[in-house]
Parts: C-alpha cells; structure tokens; sequence
C-alpha cells in the first residue's frame, strides 16, 4: 500500500528508528527539521512537511520506549486522486531489527529496508575454515550470526627437531583429522536443531584444498551432507569472512529462489493441463477457495499491483466495492466518476489485496509463492491469468 502512496512534492517522510537510538536524540533533530521546513518557498509544501513533522513529533512523545526491533514511521499529504490529497500516517514494528537511524523526506516513501525484511526469511548453514581456525554460523533472512568459532591444534608444516619427516607427517595428520572432526560435530549440534524445512542449504568457505577434503571426507552428518550447496573461496575464515562467503554464493542462492518459483508453476501447468480440477485462478475464484481452505500453494505475481477499493460518490451518495489493478511501472488508477451522477469518486477505504490474499493463504495453512516474471512461466500467471493464481488440496469445483 504504501509503495503505491506519493506526494506532489518531497514531502513525505520515511523515518526508522533503531532500538539503540534514543528518543531525546530523534526529537531534536526533527524539530531541527521542522524548523528548516519553514524556509521552503512553497508555503503550502512547507505547511504540509511541517504538518508531518508535528505528527512524528506528538508520536515519540507518547513512545514510553523504542521496541526490540526499533519502530518506523511514514507520514505525509498524499494524491488520492481526483486532484484530492490527504494526510497518510503509519507505523509498524518492524519483523526483523532496525540497523540504521535514517530520516528520509522525498515524493515517495522510502520503503527499501522493510522491503528487504520482508523478503522470505530462509535459513542456511555457514562453514569456515582452515587448517588454523573454524567458524559456524547462519544466516537468517539477511542477519549472520556466529554460532561456534573453533581453534585447531594442527602443527604448522615445519617440523621440530628429533621427529622424522614419516612421525611428524603422521601426528599433523591426525590433529587435522581431529579437528574436522571437532567441527562436523560442532556443524550437526548447531544446524541438526533447526528444522529441516527451514534449513535451505548449507555453504562452505575457506581455502584450498582445505575446505575440499573437509567436504569430501564424510565429516558431516549424511542429513547435512545432503544440503550442501557448494564450496566457496574466502580469504577470512573468521566472522568477518561470512559477508565474503555469501557474495560468492550469490548466484547459488538466487538459482535456488528461481528453481523453486519454476517447479510450483511447473505443478501449475501439470494439473491445468491435465483438468484435475485442482487449480484456481482469477481473484474470485481463488479468494473463494481460500475460504475454503482448499489451497495448497497461493501463486502471486511479483508484479502484481492490486487495490480492493470503496468509491463513494460525494454529491449523491453512490457507494460500490471494487479491485483495481495496475503494472509495477504504471501509476495507481485514478477513481473514475459517479455512473449516476458523473461527479469525481473519492476513494474512501483501501485494502492492499495481496495482503489480504496472503492472510487468508495462513490462516488455511496454505503456502505463498511470490513468483518473478523473470522467466515464461511466471509471466502467463501475470499476464494469462492475472498474477493470481492457486494449486489446490482438492477439487472444489468453483
């Protein structure tokens, strides 16, 4: 919804507060900025700014303290069409912890950090390692955390004087024997406690052959082995190397996304194509067998922009439901006219139908996939069905 929100001019306000900042300090510098507004040369624009700002400022006044994940605020004038403005104001706790303080006035709502929270939230494992250190970790939605950091025992390849080359090689060969060891054990305490659905993969890291003959020597539990995706050149086997080992498997990650969008519509088209009976498409049908609680997996376009809307005629009381829809790269449609009496509509309610979708899709255990027009299939579900479709449990015949 508030993606879909803009202003005439830069006047809207994003505002997210980390949990660590303190209110005194965010209070100040608004009414720094509520005092720079009154210098801007439209008097209505800095009315409108300023209007924003007196809202943000009443809020923190009342915030006895910032939450756990910090908090976000979006007030401004915006266009609700029909040449009509109004005052929009929000705020959410936000899923995941705020990590900036960033004060954002512009025509659109900076909405770019909750997008990134929002985004599915997979689980995968982080490994590693060399010869002289080892980490664990995982990486959460798009927090690392460091689980275990293990030092090793194994000599370095310069022998100490009175040991043969033979015994020397022998006893190196057993300390790096027992410290892949160490860290198998350490990897299956750590990752064979999250549940196996929400553990998409698991990535090694570290140098060469190292990682490798880690890997490869069955070190790790077999259900685990199962889930690697690949092995990774790092140069930093600490914590600092986990932003390194998730840059280099970048690729790897997005191909998992895709694979998974591609078989859910592959799915798709099998049961289509064979009139099973178990598919739904088009928002009425689909809305119906969420009701139902008929749905497997709700298929949703990334692409999708929908509105469920209230027109009400001001002049002569007409009021009608209905769902708007409009392309990522086109603007929100404006509200029409009155079919009785031809004055301007003015949009009264909106409800950001992709949320409501997806709350139905919970609360009938169904699974959401929101699917990319990145590849042929998911763009027929935008463009031949609406980006709204549905594979079903059974067959409900509606």
């Amino acid at each position: 919804m508030l993606k879909n929100k803009s202003g005439k001019s830069t006047e809207l306000i994003s505002l997210y507060i980390p949990p660590n900042k303190q209110t005194s300090d965010v209070i100040t510098h608004l009414r720094e900025e509520h005092e720079q507004a009154s210098g801007i040369k439209s008097k209505l624009s800095s009315n409108n700014v300023q209007g924003a700002l007196d809202f943000l400022l009443a809020k923190l006044r009342s915030l006895n303290k910032i939450p756990e994940n910090g908090i976000v605020y979006f007030a401004g004038i915006i266009n609700t069409g029909a040449n009509r403005t109004g005052m929009l104001n929000e705020v959410l706790i936000p899923p995941e912890p705020v990590l900036d303080y960033i004060y954002r006035c512009d025509s659109v709502f900076y909405l770019e950090p909750l997008e990134e929270m929002f985004r599915e939230c997979s689980t995968y494992g982080l490994i590693l390692l060399d010869l002289r250190e080892a980490t664990i970790g995982m990486l959460v939605g798009r927090q690392t955390e460091v689980i275990k950091h293990l030092h090793s025992t194994v000599p370095g390849k310069q022998r100490k004087g009175g040991q043969s080359a033979h015994r020397f090689e022998q006893l190196r060969r057993i300390a790096i024997h027992d410290f892949y060891k160490r860290i198998g054990d350490a990897a299956s305490e750590t990752f064979l406690e999250v549940e196996p659905s929400e553990l998409k993969g698991i990535l090694i890291g570290g140098h060469s052959p190292t990682k490798e003959e880690f890997s490869e020597s069955g070190f790790l539990h077999y259900e685990l082995q199962k889930k690697v995706l690949g092995l990774f050149d790092t140069g930093y086997t600490d914590e600092s190397g986990f932003s390194e080992l998730i840059n280099a498997a970048e690729d790897t990650l997005q191909g998992i996304d895709l694979i998974k969008q591609k078989n859910d519509m592959k799915m798709f088209f099998k049961e289509l194509a064979t009139e099973s009976g178990k598919v739904s498409y088009g928002e009425d049908h689909v809305r119906a067998n969420l009701e139902l609680k008929a749905v497997d997996v709700l298929l949703l376009s990334e692409d999708l922009r929908s509105e469920r809307v209230t027109l009400k005629c001001s002049v002569c009381g007409y009021e009608n439901k209905r769902t708007r829809k409009w392309k990522s790269n086109e603007a929100v449609p404006a509200a029409g006219n009155c079919p009785e009496c031809g004055s301007a509509l003015e949009v009264t309610d909106a409800t950001d139908l992709v949320g409501e979708l997806s709350e139905l899709a919970d609360k009938g255990n169904a699974r959401t996939a929101f699917v990319s027009t990145d590849f042929d299939e998911g763009s027929q579900l935008m463009i031949a069905f609406g980006g709204i479709a549905a594979i079903l449990r059974y067959s409900t015949g509606v």
